[in-house]
């Protein structure tokens, strides 16, 4: 240790450096004029000084064994040896040799001054007698220096989820840093935290009996490792667990400390006033909730707790709600909420005077505007101008309001409270992580550029399984700058999988989750049995197709089989120490929703393919059977194997044991007597199986165009336990995937899918042709008719647009004709959630919404995108226009665009929803708003479609335009081709 600090800083001014800021860099081989953090089996020696924050203590012991953790080598604590080094931490005022460093010019440090949570890396040579170089990290304040501290852990190679997730970093004898400087940029946002959620199922049964047995509950000690991954992720705020299930925060004395400790900001949530967890602590003997007819005791319960967490780094919620996530007692309308709301608002800052600061605008105080308390905050309440607005979003994903002009100059500034986790109507996801990274960006850089950067935090549930969306959400918050492009949540999604599993592999990894949050965006997991809560309903079936566009219902299997399929062949390239994190952050997840979607796909195609009286019906619900089985079983390996039972309790496979989680309801089978078997080509439905068992079914395959390159499937299938050998002879343009064959009673095997499609070349060019495909089998023959248009017509032989197929055409918003922006305004791409890209209106404040009374003047001024397409019928088209169910940026628009085809007559489009209402829940469930826009009556022949944007914020992602041909289905059909 430095004893003298006198004789210290004399020394130190016979040397000097010249700093210089550069991205300091890591290297594990030796490397010129660098620092040796580690080599020969010797580590540097690590100082902090004792009179400095806990927290910088705390995160010099983690360093400490994040270096013996990489090396294998742990590091000491200072000593004199001659020609040392050395790792200097310590905060800007409260360490004596960082202020030595400072004083004698060896460290420059201006720029750190009165800044937020921000340091400096850099190194010192001969920065004392007998020490050679120094490795100097300096906060600006106590968490600028553990940030500092985590940042070389991260360069090292220490994940920040290296406990959470088992992360095992690379071993490496040796650790070198470049000789170099590094200064960190101001936050983004200044609060950035998680909410703990929906813990009943997870994160407290797994404290109380497997990690926390001490306390029987999530207690200081899980706390603490919470804690230490906020400052790895250079978070600072918890809203801390808040169910019944656990008791409140303040319960524990050791809770309070640990905060302290780590240095991280408590605050409490929308439905927690003054840091007070209403359902555990607000007892019935205390009489109503009511703070008209109640008001001494409940001022004393907050006054209280004011007074107890008055030396605690803490945020404030104001105002009041029910006891627990209901609206205030007492009041009968808005009207009476909101002089209620300004006094009771008044007397909770009087608390904060009295115990915390007489400069209450001081003090960090926040006003959630969640659910109804939006409406009273729209009528105007009196909100004291340093209060935080946290905007909401609307459980599942998208913000409800963000600033205006005149909110945007509040000295208080405005946040946002998000969910990737969520409890409650229309339905629960509270299983697996399933909301897409890119919508996550989307929606918080939206908040970010409209001036929501005081206080961001995510309400993450039981934080496993949602890792990735803590870290993206995080590190969106820490630095949003390079998150203002949309394809960087795919480039943050790779260089994550890369730090943990490692460069080679990432690509493929990161692809494969990256397809899994696609398909979960299309519908996540637990929202596939079509049931919703509150009231809580029983499972239907999908609104997936298993009879056209190519069984809608079969495509998304088979993009599931090929994740499932990539993953399996993946796995055993998994390096040992990597096993335990691959099945926590990439195979437990993506094998989960894929059985998810398997046991309700498999359990319709049952119940569908046993009115077809196909034997296969019993496969299907095998099947499905089989895939819950596989849940349970793989969720039982992950709680009570994994990691040597680490994660017991901490994983739920039907947290609220609600119908979607069960075992499937399957579908009794009956099958009617077909001659030993059938056909089904693509697009027979019925619902009168005597059809088929009668032999009265006329077969026929939908039109062939030659403008499209389409296939059509027929289904060969046994309706009895029998063995059958079947043929099939087709005209000389019809081309089979499969001409002959057998069918066998068993699993897999009763029944096979033959695809049709046309040899163009083989088909006579005099416009319609009729052929036939005759099934042979067993002494019977079933015959499909097939009919192909060969005839182009010359207008299309330069056209450059969709043409209809099958009497609709689809098309990806992003793929336009033209895009007419003006202004800066107008519609911009973005990588897409369902498709690849979508079409976003911009920009998202500051835009003069064009004249909605004379349809002329917004054709003149808005801008626009336009769609070129053929149609071979004539008559009145539907235009099904499909966007994202975003909400109004501010309360000065709404969600509107305009639609024209031709130059026709313009149609204002307006999907903004009301509250909770049915169109609301439907479009939260499907991630989609649809419209659909009656065209004027068109005829054959090439048209425009023009949609005009409106107002900011609308994410368009297709458009289906139906003459009539437009079967149900759910996902998004395939483009139409475009010539």
């Amino acid at each position: 240790m430095y004893k003298q600090k006198k004789n210290y800083i004399i020394l130190l001014c016979l040397f000097s450096i010249q700093s210089t800021i550069a991205q300091i860099s890591v290297s594990f081989q030796p490397l010129s004029n660098s620092f040796p953090l580690v080599v020969k089996g010797k580590a540097a020696a690590i100082y902090s000084d004792a009179a400095d924050a806990e927290v910088v203590r705390i995160a010099a012991e983690a360093f400490r064994n994040d270096v013996k953790l990489v090396s294998g080598v742990a590091p000491g604590t200072i000593n004199a040896d001659a020609g040392s080094q050395q790792v200097l931490i310590g905060t800007l005022g409260s360490s004596r040799i960082i202020d030595a460093l400072i004083e004698s010019k060896k460290l420059k440090v201006d720029n750190l001054k009165g800044r937020w949570e921000t340091f400096t890396i850099s190194i010192v040579d001969n920065p004392a007698p007998n020490v050679k170089q120094a490795l100097v990290i300096v906060g600006s304040d106590p968490r600028g220096t553990a940030f500092g501290v985590f940042e070389l852990s991260r360069l090292i190679g220490v994940s920040p989820f290296y406990w959470w997730a088992d992360v095992n970093p690379v071993k490496h004898n040796e650790i070198y840093f470049s000789k170099s400087s590094f200064t960190s940029p101001t936050p983004s946002v200044k609060y950035r935290g998680i909410f703990l959620n929906d813990e009943d199922w997870g994160l407290q049964p797994w404290a109380a009996k497997t990690f926390e047995l001490e306390t029987g509950d999530i207690g200081p000690k899980t706390y603490a490792k919470i804690f230490e991954l906020l400052l790895r992720l250079k978070a600072n705020l918890i809203w801390p667990a808040m169910h019944p299930s656990t008791k409140a925060f303040y319960s524990y004395p050791g809770n309070k400390k640990v905060a302290a400790d780590y240095a991280i900001v408590v605050g409490s949530s929308h439905a927690e006033p003054m840091l007070r967890n209403n359902v555990g602590e607000w007892d019935k003997s205390m009489g109503a909730f009511n703070y008209i007819t109640n008001k001494e005791k409940i001022y004393n319960y907050w006054d209280s707790r004011v007074k107890e967490s008055k030396d605690n780094d803490a945020i404030y919620t104001l105002g009041m709600r029910g006891v627990h996530d209901s609206g205030m007692e007492g009041v009968k309308s808005v009207k009476e909420a909101v002089p209620l709301l300004e006094k009771i608002i008044e007397e909770q800052r009087g608390m904060l005077k009295k115990h915390v600061n007489a400069n209450v605008a001081a003090i960090p105080q926040v006003f959630t505007v969640y659910k109804e308390v939006l409406e009273i905050y729209d009528s105007n309440i009196k909100l004291p101008d340093d209060v935080t607005v946290v905007w909401p979003d609307d459980n599942y994903g998208y913000i409800q309001r963000l600033n205006d002009e005149k909110e945007n100059k509040r000295s208080g500034g405005s946040g946002v409270y998000y969910h990737a986790s969520y409890w409650g109507r229309p339905h629960d996801y509270l299983w697996l992580s399933s909301t897409h990274p890119g919508l996550i960006r989307e929606e918080m850089m939206k908040a970010y550029q409209t001036g929501s950067d005081r206080l961001w935090v995510l309400n993450v549930g039981d934080i496993k399984p949602l890792e990735y969306n803590i870290q993206q959400f995080m590190d969106m918050a820490y630095q949003a700058e390079p998150f203002k492009e949309s394809s960087y949540s795919k480039t943050h999604l790779k260089n994550w999988v890369a730090s943990v599993f490692g460069a080679a592999k990432a690509e493929r990894i990161s692809s494969i989750l990256w397809n899994y949050y696609q398909l979960a965006f299309e519908r996540r997991p637990e929202f596939m049995g079509w049931s919703q809560t509150e009231p809580t309903t029983q499972t239907k079936y999908s609104d997936y197709n298993h009879f056209y566009y190519g069984d809608e219902a079969q495509r998304r299997i088979d993009s599931y089989e090929k994740l499932v399929s990539d993953l399996k062949t993946l796995r055993p390239e998994i390096s040992a120490k990597d096993a335990d994190a691959f099945y926590q952050l990439v195979y437990y997840p993506v094998i989960g929703a894929s059985l998810m979607n398997k046991k309700f796909l498999y359990r319709d195609k049952a119940f569908l393919y046993a009115k077809q009286s196909r034997a296969s019906a019993s496969d299907y619900a095998a099947m499905s059977k089989q895939a819950y089985n596989d849940i349970v079983k793989e969720t039982e390996y992950y709680n009570n194997q994994l990691v040597n039972g680490k994660w017991k309790h901490i994983m739920s496979m039907e947290p609220r044991n609600l119908p979607v989680y069960k075992e499937p309801v399957l579908p009794e089978i009956s099958l009617g007597k077909t001659g030993g078997w059938s056909i089904a080509p693509e697009g027979f439905v019925t619902k009168d199986s005597s059809l088929i068992t009668k032999g009265n079914a006329q077969f026929v395959l939908p039109v062939f165009n030659r403008t499209s390159d389409k296939k059509y499937f027929i289904d060969i299938f046994l309706s009895e336990d029998k063995t059958l050998n079947w043929s099939a002879r087709a005209d000389g343009w019809i081309s089979l995937s499969q001409r002959s064959g057998s069918l066998i009673p068993q699993a897999g095997k009763r029944e096979i899918r033959i695809w049709v499609s046309v040899d163009w070349n083989k088909v006579p060019r005099n416009g319609r042709q009729n052929g036939k495909i005759s099934f042979t089998a067993d002494g019977k023959t079933l015959d499909v008719n097939v009919g192909a248009n060969n005839s182009v017509p010359p207008q299309l032989a330069n056209f450059k647009g969709f043409i209809e197929e099958d009497g609709f055409i689809s098309i990806n918003a992003s793929d336009f004709s033209r895009n007419t922006n003006k202004k800066n305004q107008g519609w911009q791409l973005i990588d897409g959630f369902s498709t690849d890209k979508s079409l976003m209106a911009l920009p998202l404040k500051g835009v003069n919404i064009p004249s909605l009374k004379v349809p002329g003047d917004l054709i003149n001024s808005a801008p626009s995108v336009e769609y070129d397409f053929y149609s071979v019928t004539s008559g009145l088209p539907v235009i099904n226009i499909f966007t994202l169910p975003t909400h109004p940026v501010n309360s000065n628009y709404s969600m509107r665009y305009a639609v024209s085809v031709d130059n026709g007559p313009v149609k204002i489009v307006d999907f903004k929803t009301a509250g909770r209402s049915e169109e609301w829940k439907q479009n939260v469930l499907r991630n989609s708003a649809i419209r659909k826009v009656e065209g004027q009556s068109i005829n054959e022949g090439k048209h425009t479609l023009r949609i005009y944007m409106i107002d900011p914020g609308v994410i368009m992602d297709r458009i289906v335009i139906d003459f009539g041909g437009l079967k149900k289905g759910y996902s998004a059909i395939p483009e139409t081709k475009k010539n």
